[in-house]
């Protein structure tokens, strides 16, 4: 894999220093112009402006970028989760299984009648976002972490109250989204109702990556295949066709009322058997991550306790 550094390929090219291609999240606010510049300079890239994979450190598309909504658009990973997470909470009952069957599932048929009424989501943290050549540090008040595999797209430009036959205008490109995820504070905090906090919310918990792959490079969003992979070893797959809401069912709502803008990255949520806690696994200090989604590549992430 080979990198190009638009700065210095305009640079040599046109003689002049352009202010968009400073950042990625620049370049998305300038608008299709820039992009339409970077890609004529792809198409001619100049030797001396082109580097080795190996002598880049890669950070996060955009990083941080404005904001983080984490949406929920899988319901088999929903129903998959409250299953593991109710067979969690009965394990050192004397009779886990008498003890499962009389279990009350309300609150979690509640949330499933609510996932399939309307899109929901909660704000992430975009001070944790790494890239693909960055350690999760393992947060210290945990003992129970998990992965997360997710599309994610990138709002391309502002917008507000978009209908949802015009979403897909407003998407400037995808990458994948590792939420990582303590499930032992999770599992404490979202009985107060208000959504995920320090289960999510650490350095270096929301890992994105390795590249944003624009729109019209990826083509049809709906039809990729998610495979996650811990040290080599498949955990689980799916596809982005499972999604209930699609991005653009996502944009109409979130934007009903409220300006988006660009360089903003909505997930996906988990798909379906995309996490350990479908399967009752979890991470170990020093395992690896791989992410794969088609079209974008591989997000590929060590998870490693601190060193201080």
């Amino acid at each position: 894999m080979l990198v190009l550094d638009l700065q210095v390929a305009n640079e040599v090219r046109n003689g002049s220093i352009r202010p968009e291609f400073a950042s990625v999240v620049a370049l998305v606010e300038a608008g299709e112009d820039a992009l339409d510049a970077a890609r004529a300079l792809v198409a001619q890239a100049p030797s001396t402006a082109v580097l080795a994979r190996a002598d880049v450190h890669l950070c996060a598309p955009i990083q941080p970028p404005p904001q983080i909504r984490d949406c929920s658009c899988f319901e088999l990973h929903l129903r998959q989760s409250f299953a593991a997470a109710r067979r969690m909470r009965v394990a050192r009952e004397p009779d886990p299984e008498a003890a499962l069957k009389a279990m009350n599932t309300r609150a979690d048929d509640r949330v499933i009648d609510t996932f399939n009424r309307q899109p929901i989501y909660y704000k992430g943290n975009r001070f944790a976002v790494i890239g693909a050549d960055d350690d999760v540090i393992w947060p210290t008040y945990s003992k129970v972490m998990d992965f997360e595999l997710e599309l994610a797209c990138y709002i391309g430009r502002k917008g507000k109250n978009i209908p949802r036959d015009k979403a897909r205008e407003y998407i400037v490109g995808f990458t994948i989204f590792n939420d990582m995820s303590a499930r032992d504070a999770q599992a404490i905090e979202m009985v107060g109702m208000l959504g995920p906090a320090k289960s999510k919310d650490f350095d270096t918990g929301n890992v994105m990556g390795p590249c944003l792959v624009t729109a019209d490079e990826l083509g049809d969003p709906y039809d990729l295949n998610m495979i996650a992979r811990v040290n080599g070893e498949e955990w689980g797959r799916g596809n982005t066709r499972e999604m209930r809401w699609q991005f653009e069912d996502v944009i109409a709502h979130i934007s009903r009322s409220e300006t988006l803008y660009p360089g903003e990255v909505l997930g996906s949520g988990t798909v379906g058997n995309g996490c350990g806690l479908e399967q009752l696994r979890f991470l170990k200090p020093d395992d690896v991550v791989e992410l794969e989604v088609d079209g974008i590549g591989i997000l590929r992430t060590r998870v490693r306790k601190s060193d201080g």
